[in-house]
Order: structure tokens, then C-alpha cells, then sequence
């Protein structure tokens, strides 16, 4: 008799794993186990993993690391949601036999909340629910985005389509990063400024650049110096773009009105974390590509993956 497959699915915290796709094709051949904590601890984690031929993993929540894949000698496939996924040690993943594969993946989910974001920010949400829900009253005064400036820290394909959508709240869009030409730039309605000139006209600042060895911290104290005490900065990216100690410092000063914060390094945050309390942070759990639609095809596209794989190995 055929030994049966053993398939592990982390960190579902919104228990929405099973509901999110059809998991059935895999009952003859596999168990599917899903685990809805989170486990930083690495030694723990494999630990857990040990008795698992396959690992499906939600974008980059658990890290797969050279150390973690040699405690796992079962483990054969990696099966992430997304198109790819920085955390995965790919080369160790190779070196140990184990095959990675992904999923497809859009960007309107995180498109969309970058607006929610600017916006919640723009008009001081948090804060104005949270008085509201205390019984309380109007806290503050929010500000217009029509004649703002709203500045891109990178203008690929999420950054392109959230200048279009800052253009129709008549706002200047102006953008920069390391590749970026005038004419690409332009070809989007955008003008392309040099780097500092972007800190220093933002009225908000929002950041759409891929985290890599050259803008990990390419957001930092010089940078946030540059920007006006009214500004406010954006990060639905990843949390290593920005200097998380420098920002932490520039809103405890006042060097910045406010800012939304949606990706943190590491996840999940803190406890204790200063974001959970400062007045002027709009902080959301890593949410931006958290939609029913998304999660349908990340595991919809998993369990595919998986049963595709078992039919490759199935003798």
C-alpha cells in the first residue's frame, strides 16, 4: 500500500483556508493538516514540519531557510501562494531535492487598500472610530488629496496604477526610483523627479518598490528628514524599505504628521510594538493582498499544485 502524503498548511490565521478552495481532490492520496498560529521559532517550526512531505506557505509569513530545510529531510515540495516569494532559500531548496511552486497572483487587492490607506490616513479613521466607539466626538480635522502631491517610491505595475487612480483625486503625482526613465514615467502622466526632490515635495509619500540588497532601509533618516512636518508616508510594500527606528522617531517628534503602516519586519507585530500606540500610525496586519478573491485563487491554485505534484511522484 502506497505510503499517504502528509501536507502541512500554515499560518491560516483567519481560518479561511478551507472555505477559500475546494480541498477534496486531495483526500484520496493526502492528509492535510492546517495550522491557523504562527511559529517563529525555528527550531519549534521543524519540530512541527518534521512528519510533512509538503509545506504550503502564505506569501512570506514563515520564512523557508537554509537551517529550517535541512531539519526537514521528509519534506519534498514547497507550495507558495504567490508568484514568487523572497523567503523561501531557494538554492537550499534545490540542494535538498525539494521542488517550489507558486501560484498566480493580482495586484488589485493591495492596489485598492493603498487607497484605503491614504485615505484612512488623510482623515484621521482610526482615531475618529475609536472616539466614536468611546462615546466620544470629532478628534481632529482631516485634509483634501485635490492639489496634493503624492509621491511614488516606485512606479511599476501597482505604483502605475495607483498614480492613475491619485490623478483622479486631482492630486500631482510625481515618482522616483533607481530605473526609473522620465519617459516610462511620463508615459503614466507622471513626473519623474530626483530622489530627495520626492521626500521633500511629498504630501504623501507612498512606497511600491520591491524590498531587494538596494532599498532595504533606502527610506531612512535622511530621508524622512527631508520631508515636510505635514506629510504623511505610506508603506503597503515591505517593512524593510523604510527604517522602522528612524520613522518611529520622526512621528514620536512631529518631523511627520502621520503615517500607514501595513508590513513590519518581523511579522506578526509585537505586542508591545510602538505602531499599536502611537496616535499619528494607521496600523493594519499585513492586509493589503487579503481579499476573498485573492485567497480563492492562492489556495484554489494550491491545491491544484499540490495534486498536480502527488500525480508526478504517485507511482
Amino acid at each position: 500500500m502506497t505510503a499517504r502524503i502528509r501536507v502541512a498548511v500554515l499560518d491560516d490565521y483567519q481560518d479561511v483556508a478551507r472555505q477559500s478552495a475546494d480541498w477534496a481532490p486531495l483526500d484520496a492520496a493526502a492528509d492535510v493538516a492546517i495550522f491557523h498560529d504562527h511559529v517563529a521559532d525555528e527550531a519549534a517550526l521543524a519540530r512541527r514540519l518534521s512528519p510533512f512531505d509538503v509545506v504550503c506557505v502564505m506569501r512570506e509569513r514563515t520564512p523557508i531557510t537554509a537551517t529550517l530545510l535541512s531539519a526537514l529531510p521528509r519534506l519534498r515540495l514547497i507550495a507558495s501562494t504567490g508568484r514568487a516569494n523572497a523567503s523561501i532559500d531557494l538554492d537550499a531548496a534545490a540542494s535538498h531535492g525539494v521542488e517550489v511552486v507558486h501560484t498566480n497572483y493580482a495586484s488589485t487587492p493591495t492596489i485598492e487598500f493603498t487607497w484605503a490607506a491614504i485615505l484612512g490616513l488623510a482623515r484621521n479613521l482610526a482615531n475618529e472610530t475609536a472616539s466614536v466607539r468611546a462615546g466620544g466626538w470629532q478628534q481632529g480635522m482631516g485634509v483634501e488629496l485635490s492639489g496634493k502631491t503624492l509621491a511614488l517610491l516606485g512606479l511599476g505595475r501597482i505604483g502605475s496604477a495607483v498614480a492613475r487612480i491619485g490623478q483622479t483625486f486631482g492630486m500631482k503625482v510625481i515618482a522616483w526610483s533607481q530605473n526609473l526613465t522620465a519617459e516610462q514615467a511620463g508615459a503614466v502622466g507622471v513626473e519623474r523627479v530626483e530622489k530627495n526632490e520626492l521626500f521633500a515635495r511629498a504630501d504623501f509619500l507612498s512606497v511600491h518598490t520591491r524590498l531587494s540588497e538596494r532599498t532595504h532601509g533606502i527610506v531612512g533618516a535622511a530621508e524622512l528628514a527631508l520631508m515636510k512636518p505635514s506629510a504623511r508616508l505610506v508603506n503597503t510594500s515591505r517593512g524593510p524599505i523604510v527604517d522602522e527606528a528612524a520613522l518611529i522617531r520622526a512621528l514620536t517628534d512631529g518631523k511627520l504628521a502621520g503615517a500607514a503602516i501595513d508590513v513590519y519586519e518581523p511579522e506578526p507585530l509585537a505586542p508591545d510594538h510602538p505602531f499599536r500606540r502611537l496616535p499619528n500610525v494607521l496600523a493594519t496586519p499585513h492586509i493589503g493582498y487579503v481579499s476573498e478573491e485573492m485567497y480563492r485563487t492562492f489556495y484554489g491554485d494550491t491545491v491544484a499544485n499540490v495534486l498536480a505534484w502527488i500525480g508526478k511522484v504517485s507511482p
